[in-house]
């Protein structure tokens, strides 16, 4: 199974949270509402959700994920 990455820009944040690089399933991200955008100053495009971390984990935890320390 693939491994995924999610995070926020400051840890005790509720959102926008980091669900992907430009290299992530398309088809998942579509699941999850992402939308790709490119930070100013970036060379890399980045895949976003408004929602918080929490049901970002609970929307993996529906297509087979699980969490790992």
């Amino acid at each position: 199974m693939p491994y995924m990455f999610i995070s926020t820009q400051i840890r005790l944040e509720a959102g926008p949270t980091n669900v992907g690089d430009e290299y992530s399933d398309p088809a998942l991200m579509n699941y999850l509402g992402a939308r790709k955008t490119t930070m100013l100053g970036n060379n890399f495009a980045e895949y976003h959700v408004d929602d918080p971390p929490r049901l970002v984990l609970d929307k993996l935890e529906k297509m087979g994920f699980r969490e790992t320390e």
